[in-house]
């Protein structure tokens, strides 16, 4: 882990080389998040402004860029700048035919009429507790996406914000002897984990069931690049620590997540048409707004996601695959 004074000198160097670049950061909280200004993600980015950029999301690891007329080719082209595009292999029926690596958020709204329920019951059987909607992409995998480019085309007026979180900022804030316990710790995170079923039949369980991904991460992971460790949990995949009981392993994930998503350790951001946020899918959870289906306005999103590693715990141990993921396999 870097001390204060060698991140004080990052920080400097990476503010020089933005300026030098033409680009401008502004934090948008203490811990997390910036606004990048003074960048066209419809043109060809210099090694320069790349460098900037990709600096820009490890350090403040959701960054927001507004007003780009990026289509999708451009979007995926710009997230080739920074990886290599998720392929999906399902995708609903709103997502680019043509694109294969965008998804589209609206796509989320048919899953419900899907399974015989209309999304206000989906989404609340999805999210019966107050945290249990925070989540990173992908994490039942057992390489889950190491980024991900989210591009606004249509937003309400209002509402239909999204939050992220530090999972740096959350593990960092933890005191001695709680970071020394959970820095060997080991949870199962699991496709569906806490859904509610439906009285009778199910076809949606049904569907979780026959689709099952899970996978046991390091409850910390350390950070591929800037080596920080990562208080990994999230509400909606994690089912329990492995070696605990399940008292146990209740209380101690509602001690971290309620640590994961403290309001310091968050910001929110208001999309406009044409907003980008590029974020760290391995240091922060996200939670997607619960309000934009009731507002009457249209919420187009557009997705795609940079293939991740395996992650590896403080100690050096890969996550293992238990079942539905194998690594770079899609």
């Amino acid at each position: 882990m870097t001390t204060d004074g060698t991140r004080d000198e990052r920080a400097a160097a990476e503010r020089a080389a933005a300026r030098a670049a033409g680009v401008g950061i502004e934090p948008a909280a203490g811990h997390i998040g910036a606004e990048i200004t003074g960048v066209d993600l419809t043109e060809e980015l210099s090694r320069e402004r790349v460098a900037v950029i990709e600096a820009a999301v490890h350090r403040w690891k959701v960054v927001f860029f507004r007003g780009q007329r990026l289509d999708h080719a451009g979007h995926v082209a710009f997230a080739r700048r920074f990886g290599r595009p998720v392929v999906p292999p399902r995708r609903g029926g709103a997502s680019p035919a043509d694109v294969p690596e965008v998804e589209t958020t609206a796509d989320r709204l048919e899953l419900g009429g899907r399974f015989g329920m209309d999304h206000d019951e989906w989404l609340d059987r999805r999210r019966h507790t107050l945290l249990r909607g925070w989540h990173c992409d992908h994490g039942a995998r057992v390489d889950p996406p190491a980024a991900t480019v989210l591009r606004a085309e249509a937003v309400p007026p209002y509402g239909g914000d999204t939050t992220w979180a530090s999972l740096a900022a959350a593990y960092a804030g933890l005191s001695a002897p709680v970071r020394a316990f959970v820095d060997g710790l080991r949870a199962e995170h699991r496709l569906g984990v806490g859904y509610q079923p439906r009285p009778g039949d199910d076809a949606y369980a049904r569907h979780l069931l026959d689709h099952q991904v899970a996978t046991v991460h390091p409850l910390v992971r350390v950070h591929p690049v800037t080596g920080e460790r990562l208080l990994f949990v999230n509400g909606y995949y994690v089912e329990r620590i492995t070696g605990l009981t399940r008292p146990e392993s209740t209380a101690v994930l509602e001690m971290l997540l309620e640590q994961a998503t403290r309001p310091e350790y968050t910001v929110r951001f208001r999309w406009e048409p044409g907003s980008v946020a590029f974020w760290d899918n391995r240091a922060t959870i996200h939670l997607a707004p619960a309000d934009a289906a009731r507002l009457g306005h249209p919420r187009i999103m557009h997705r795609v996601m940079l293939t991740g590693e395996v992650p590896t715990g403080v100690d050096g141990t890969p996550s293992e695959p238990l079942t539905g993921s194998a690594p770079g396999r899609w």
